[in-house]
């Protein structure tokens, strides 16, 4: 059962939130200031956390940054009023991983802590090698004891420790998945985000703002900017699987981030770079 952490002053959003997620699905912790919800997550380890901009003990860039430093794997969801809108934009550039704006919008919230949650567990959960025993029973197994599967466990063995791109070849339901988890569990990297997305199940149309993100007003519905999956694990490892079905552009786009970490947003001007 995922654990999801609210810090907020307001009574009212705390119960909206247990209102929503209830039990068995998931285990709701709820803090009324800072202070508080930082001990609950120092105790608790909860695998999201949403955080309001506004509490009356400490500011909420401060908060994250002790949340952070409690557990840097937990995705930090902030919640904010309209006048607040720059901090949070501020707290996403520190790694936050996304911003909600008050009054929150019950399918838009449950959609962005459902794929906060995946991610957290894809952080979590390590991609084990199956000739021992997993870590723990969540364990997920990579299964052979063959010569070729031996190969495998090498070249992750090698890749690992690199500070490189790698490239995952393979046929639908062989595992690249697990072994690109295994590579960022097994990397120096293993402390920060880790993302995956799945292109083919991306609208061609959506997927560029889904990679780099977009600016507002970039197009029809961008009412707000909008950070890219790439400035999400800036620092970290993501997974890009089935990149064969972007259109060309795309890839051409794609190879020049690949080369040099750089990008743009889409309707932005300003070229940006990550790690």
């Amino acid at each position: 059962m995922p654990t999801l952490l609210v810090i907020d002053d307001e009574p009212a959003i705390r119960y909206a939130f247990a209102d929503v997620f209830r039990a068995p699905e998931v285990r709701l912790l709820t803090a009324g200031s800072a202070r508080e919800g930082l001990a609950l997550m120092a105790q608790h380890r909860p695998d999201v956390l949403i955080l309001d901009i506004n509490l009356p003990d400490l500011p909420g860039l401060e908060t994250f940054r002790r949340a952070q430093a409690i557990d840097a794997k937990t995705p930090v969801i902030f919640i904010t009023a309209y006048g607040t809108t720059e901090t949070a934009i501020e707290a996403m550039k520190l790694g936050a991983y996304d911003y909600l704006l008050k009054p929150l919008e019950h399918e838009q919230l449950c959609e962005v802590i459902a794929r906060a949650f995946d991610i957290s567990r894809l952080m979590r959960v390590p991609a084990v090698v199956g000739q021992t025993d997993p870590a723990t029973d969540s364990a997920d197994v990579l299964v052979g004891k063959s010569a070729g599967m031996q190969n495998v466990y090498k070249a992750i063995g090698r890749v690992a420790p690199q500070d490189v791109t790698v490239l995952i070849l393979g046929e639908s339901g062989t595992g690249k998945e697990l072994v690109a988890r295994a590579i960022y569990h097994h990397s120096q990297r293993s402390h920060q985000p880790y993302l995956a997305i799945n292109c083919a199940a991306i609208p061609e149309n959506l997927l560029e703002s889904e990679l780099f993100g977009h600016e507002k007003g970039a197009f029809t519905g961008a009412l707000k900017q909008k950070n890219g999956r790439v400035e999400e694990a800036d620092g970290g490892t993501i997974f890009l699987d089935e990149i064969a079905d972007m259109s060309r552009p795309l890839q051409a786009k794609l190879l020049r981030f690949l080369e040099d970490g750089s990008f743009t947003r889409v309707g932005g001007t300003r070229e940006l770079r990550v790690d």
